[in-house]
């Protein structure tokens, strides 16, 4: 390779670096390569903020165990030529001696405004074996201005919108002055409309890019073909704080002479304006678009065509939609090509310019919402004469497609559910109705269609007097060719799985699984039907089993800023975010459920080691911190709805088994303790040292409060009030054991089974998993029983519930009691981040063997690569299978303890030249594996 020259000595050297190199320099090696690159944790980003710092980061693969980078080069160019080539003409980092290959910073002055730079890198292994350069991969800046006008239809002076107001939610809807509020609407203030306008292209184009944000949710298309592949697009904010924009490259789409551009304008979250089902109304105006199209010709001159008033519109044959209650189109309104260049739009009106919405236009860089899967139907049953029942096989967030044919005018209404009444109808008064979708025909053969700007959680399409797959036909009925369920969610990349020998276990990893990817809509949603609302909990809570399953490095930022934007002046976070509705009191202000803006980005950086989200929104979890202090009494607080959901024979709701102050306070801790851990991180001294005291203090406080000496016990002596404050570490040491204790015999007081709820389940499984009390957590969750999963199973459901028991709840699509999946990942498969090293730049590998299970297999991807961890186990012997990616490191940790028998790639394990810090500890040996494949084989005695 030649001497290197170090060009930045501020980049850090990996953990045990210098001591891998010793153990693995001697080992050859294949070259190794570069398989991922990202810019912020993306491939090929457009719309990169200039403000945001920029990172670089890329993945290196290897067949050879041992492999650590030792150095790297980073090329930054103008052309993808030169990039390919390795010349940085705007940049060039020189050889870097590090192993850091995530995560590296740029110099800001490169950040131009829609500009477009390409960059490569190489890297040298710890053989001084070099990469080649690559393929390049690039990063675009975002516009310099949005500068177009918020054109529509009306304008909210006119359209009679309560713009601004979000108090009508339940019972304050059914109050006759609301109502009547509402009733004096304009009918084009919530109808889809059409807009375009046209532009000629007379030059040679090198390129072509739209900026466009279509309010609540839009179509774009250019010369009849639809631009990019989501739904619901642009993702929810709260439109007052934040407004996303879409970039489109469509250099490939405009042609020479005329171009038509074509917007589809539905009414999403932005204009919740009801007349069918819907959990609350709020407006902040009639569907609005802004866009920009630019043209780069090849002279080097621009052309912009941007909204404003040369646009026209007409409305669309979507009569009808709300993002609650469903949506209506008639076929027979349809303008055959007026998204074409060609078509006459003399007959449509001239639109009107809007103020539009207030909040700041962001680029979305988070991912799109878009149809994930299509279900064909799995049975049809007639439940009532000719009222037909489909079973779609899966409980899905999403919306039906069809394909029909018959006369002009007649109609096919496709009513949706999750549930059947007890006549085999579908059933919505759990979920929330009516919501349908109906469409009617032109009469021109067969005619396929599907909505744009509604969802709804169901399994099961009722159709009424309409001809069937499969069915006798009826010649007065039209009849449909074809039916789908659309399953609609974010396009994170799903990266974790988990399977063993227990079908309970399997089982409930999909279920959750399911249940997720159903309420990953622009936010995490509590159930794709009633509500569709951010609740925030759910994203701490369950934050372990997110991180493990999906990347989600792109949409936690997002989910940032909608806390953020949801902030109260005096610091409060509220319950949802984007708060569109006020419900006030406890359903506005929990600690559980506000704290999540301090705890969801410290777990960002355990599973990133991204430091950037605790930056951003250090001031925004200080503040929130200082409204908690200020609403506790002597550090108590007593608010909030406590562990939601616990189970027990009351209704479910508030908590009831523990103290709602003892819930509260608890998390008022957990916040004050995160923030001091992210000040001592982030450097700010002042700030490490207030919150580590206020730490200390609540602690003693909820000592004093909620402990009794006497019986060692917390008040109420439930398994949750005993649960978090060993988790928290709240809990005098010599007090521990006792009450560790007592918690074993509240869960045996309950047959083993379990009484939290909501917030209460993840303290409850971590205190028993990492206080080696996994047995007892294997048994209290392998029955089919309820509470349990394994009832819900058995109950025949596809998607978690609400309840524990789901003949009592209403949702049956609810992720939130799917905290299990942090043990499934952490505890049986062993894979754990280390705090010390986060990102998985260091991790552990410390499965479990638990219970009569032989067999557990899970894997996930970190920033450097795939991790894997499986066990089988028989009579004659444990093998464990692990897979470490390169540029990384793992300590492992088995619960074996005849060493002597133990092989690892076919070497004795104390022998092999791949370990090293061997240690026996308790019953269990313990060392340091670098990258690569391993099979490790422990021999019984």
């Amino acid at each position: 390779m030649g001497k290197r020259v170090t060009y930045n000595s501020s980049v850090g050297v990996a953990f045990s670096f210098m001591m891998l190199l010793l153990v693995i320099g001697s080992c050859s090696s294949p070259a190794v390569e570069i398989s991922r690159k990202t810019a912020n944790w993306i491939e090929n980003p457009v719309g990169i903020s200039v403000d945001e710092e920029l990172k670089l980061g890329w993945e290196i693969t290897s067949q050879d165990p041992g492999t650590i980078q030792s150095a790297y080069q980073i090329v930054i160019a103008s052309t993808e030529k030169l990039a390919a080539q390795g010349k940085g003409d705007l940049w060039d980092s020189g050889i870097v001696n590090s192993s850091q290959s995530q995560l590296i910073s740029l110099d800001k002055n490169i950040n131009k405004h829609e500009e477009r730079l390409y960059w490569n890198v190489k890297v040298w292994d710890q053989n001084e074996k070099e990469t080649s350069w690559g393929k390049p991969a690039f990063f675009e800046f975002e516009p310099e201005s949005m500068d177009g006008k918020w054109i529509g239809a009306i304008t909210e002076e006119d359209s009679r919108l309560p713009i601004g107001n979000r108090n009508f939610h339940q019972p304050l809807m059914r109050k006759e002055e609301n109502k009547a509020l509402w009733a004096e609407v304009e009918d084009l203030a919530k109808r889809s409309i059409l807009l375009r306008n046209s532009i000629k292209v007379e030059r040679k184009i090198e390129k072509a890019t739209v900026h466009i944000s279509g309010l609540g949710h839009y179509e774009f298309s250019i010369n009849g073909q639809k631009i990019g592949n989501s739904e619901f697009a642009p993702l929810w904010s709260d439109y007052d704080k934040t407004v996303y924009f879409n970039t489109y490259d469509v250099t490939e789409n405009i042609n020479q002479g005329e171009n038509a551009l074509g917007v589809i304008l539905g009414n999403g979250m932005y204009n919740v304006s009801g007349d069918r089902y819907t959990k609350f109304l709020v407006s902040f105006g009639p569907p609005t678009l802004m866009m920009k199209l630019k043209l780069h010709y090849g002279d080097g001159t621009t052309e912009e065509l941007k909204s404003d008033e040369s646009w026209k519109y007409e409305s669309s044959p979507i009569v009808f939609n709300c993002i609650f209650g469903g949506e209506d189109y008639d076929a027979n309104l349809e303008q055959d090509g007026w998204d074409m260049p060609g078509f006459d739009d003399s007959g449509w009106k001239p639109v009107v310019i809007q103020k539009g919405p207030s909040g700041r236009l962001r680029p979305q860089l988070a991912s799109a919402v878009k149809i994930q899967k299509a279900f064909d139907i799995k049975s049809i049953e007639e439940p009532v004469a000719g009222n037909f029942v489909l079973d779609m096989g899966q409980n899905i967030s999403g919306f039906p497609s069809i394909k029909v044919k018959g006369e002009k005018g007649q109609k096919v209404r496709l009513y949706v559910g999750e549930h059947l009444n007890s006549d085999g109808t579908v059933g919505q008064k759990r979920s929330g109705g009516p919501h349908y979708y109906e469409y009617t025909l032109k009469g021109d053969g067969e005619e396929a269609w599907q909505p744009k700007f509604s969802y709804y959680g169901f399994q099961y399409i009722q159709i009424e007097e309409t001809n069937l797959p499969g069915k006798p036909v009826l010649k007065d009925w039209p009849t449909l060719t074809e039916v789908k369920a659309k399953y609609i969610y974010n396009d994170v990349p799903e990266i974790g799985d988990f399977e063993s020998s227990n079908d309970i276990f399997n089982q409930t990893h999909l279920l959750i699984n399911n249940a997720v990817k159903s309420n990953m809509q622009a936010v995490f949603t509590d159930c794709p039907h009633r509500e569709k609302l951010g609740w925030l909990e759910e994203t701490h809570l369950n934050g372990p089993g997110l991180f493990f399953n999906y990347d989600l490095s792109g949409l936690i930022p997002k989910i940032m800023q909608d806390m953020e934007d949801a902030q109260h002046v005096s610091g409060l976070v509220p319950n949802i975010a984007p708060e569109y509705v006020e419900f006030g009191g406890d359903f506005t202000d929990s600690p559980e459920w506000g704290v999540a803006v301090i705890i969801l980005p410290w777990m960002y950086y355990e599973f990133y080691g991204d430091d950037r989200l605790l930056r951003k929104h250090f001031d925004a979890m200080k503040h929130y911190t200082e409204y908690l202090t200020s609403m506790s009494s002597d550090l108590i607080l007593s608010h909030g709805l406590g562990d939601w959901y616990d189970y027990g024979d009351h209704a479910a709701g508030y908590a009831k088994n523990s103290p709602i102050a003892l819930s509260a306070t608890a998390h008022y801790y957990f916040g004050v303790k995160t923030l001091a851990k992210t000040a001592a991180l982030l450097g700010y001294q002042d700030d490490f040292e207030k919150y580590s005291t206020l730490q200390k203090e609540i602690g003693e406080a909820f000592n004093r409060e909620f402990f009794d000496v006497e019986t060692k016990q917390y008040q109420s002596e439930s398994q949750y009030a005993n649960a978090i404050p060993v988790f928290l570490g709240i809990v005098d040491e010599q007090y521990k054991k006792d009450v560790l204790e007592n918690l074993l015999l509240a869960i045996a007081e309950r047959d083993g089974k379990l009484s939290t709820g909501d917030v209460g389940n993840r303290y409850l499984y971590q205190t028993l998993a990492r206080n080696d009390l996994n047995e007892v957590m294997f048994d209290m969750h392998n029955h089919y029983e309820t509470p349990g999963y394994g009832f819900q199973i058995q109950f025949g459901l596809t998607t978690l519930t609400e309840q524990w028991d789901p003949r009592k709840g209403n949702s049956w699509n609810h992720f939130m009691m799917g905290q299990i999946e942090e043990w499934f990942f952490q505890s049986l498969a062993g894979i754990t981040v280390d705090e010390n090293a986060p990102g998985f730049k260091h991790f552990y590998l410390k499965p479990e063997l638990v219970g009569d299970l032989t067999h557990v297999a899970a894997k996930t991807r970190s920033p450097y690569g795939r991790i894997r961890s499986s066990w089988e186990k028989s009579e004659q012997q444990i093998k464990f299978d692990f897979e470490i990616p390169a540029n990384s490191s793992s300590t492992v940790v088995l619960p074996i303890s005849n060493k002597d028998k133990t092989t690892i790639n076919g070497e004795k394990l104390q022998d092999s030249k791949w370990i090293s810090n061997f240690k026996e500890i308790e019953g269990k040996v313990e060392f340091l594996l670098n990258s690569g494949s391993y099979t490790i084989i422990n021999g019984t005695e």
